[in-house]
């Protein structure tokens, strides 16, 4: 996993000859910034930038708020109907509307060339919200019974007693989230036409697959580096932030997953 990564860094900062030379294993060669210094300077890569910043921060916060209510609701037995309500979310991890419906609905409900037609459509995911109904069910009954006994409400219970003791299973679930929202990009090529809407993903995609941006790219630049290097340069600053955030939520990642899936 490190090595292709290292290889990627060292092709990002190495001069145009040793690129062209392919000459690059683990170590920059000719030691060049400017396909850092092209990609961070971008218009078009800051606008992506911010763009996915708010996709991942609010799309997260989104899923997170009705995965919990949901989780919530779906893990009390007296619940009326909670089965049928818990297998209608499981049949959509087989089954799904389909690629032309759904971008009909997108289409119906005004969401085309918004941020908010990567974020709505697929708020919850029902594989993170199984884990935390499951972990929800793990709190002893003990605990809310006597939070119920001095008066609390069903919010004041969640807020109080299962937010607390459900941090490692928020923590990991809020990862799945960040990561998908901010490595998504087939939804963007479906709903964002306009440049201005376009995420980091469908930048980077645009970037490695367009022989025509990175000439021109060149061209601005005198040819002092090559296409390779600033698709190179690129994907560092894609995939650098999203592995920052990691480490933070690294103590709650196996034991949210293991606390999580114990009891169906």
């Amino acid at each position: 996993m490190v090595l292709p990564f290292i290889h990627i860094a060292a092709k990002s900062l190495s001069s145009e000859a040793h690129v062209l030379a392919k000459d690059i294993l683990l170590w920059p060669r000719g030691f060049n910034t400017m396909s850092f210094e092209y990609v961070l300077t971008n218009k078009q890569f800051f606008y992506s930038f911010s763009n996915s910043v708010f996709i991942t921060v609010v799309g997260t916060l989104v899923s997170m708020a009705l995965t919990i209510l949901a989780a919530y609701a779906l893990s009390k037995k007296i619940l009326p109907y909670g089965r049928v309500l818990m297998l209608t979310f499981v049949i959509t991890m087989f089954f799904s509307g389909g690629l032309i419906p759904t971008y009909l609905v997108v289409k119906e409900m005004g969401l085309m060339n918004s941020l908010w037609s990567l974020i709505l459509p697929g708020a919850i995911a029902p594989f993170n919200l199984i884990l935390i109904r499951n972990f929800f069910m793990g709190v002893p009954e003990s605990l809310e019974e006597s939070a119920r006994i001095d008066g609390a409400s069903n919010w004041r219970i969640l807020y109080s007693i299962y937010l607390p003791l459900s941090k490692p299973a928020l923590a990991t679930v809020s990862m799945f989230y960040a990561v998908g929202y901010w490595n998504s990009f087939f939804q963007a090529m479906m709903y964002i036409s306009e440049r201005r809407w376009m995420p980091l993903q469908m930048f980077l995609l645009q970037l490695v697959s367009d022989e025509k941006t990175a000439d021109t790219a060149l061209n601005d630049i005198f040819r002092e580096i090559t296409p390779e290097t600033i698709r190179a340069a690129a994907i560092l600053c894609v995939v650098i932030p999203i592995l920052c955030v990691y480490p933070f939520i690294q103590k709650y990642f196996v034991k949210g997953i293991m606390l999580g899936a114990v009891k169906g």
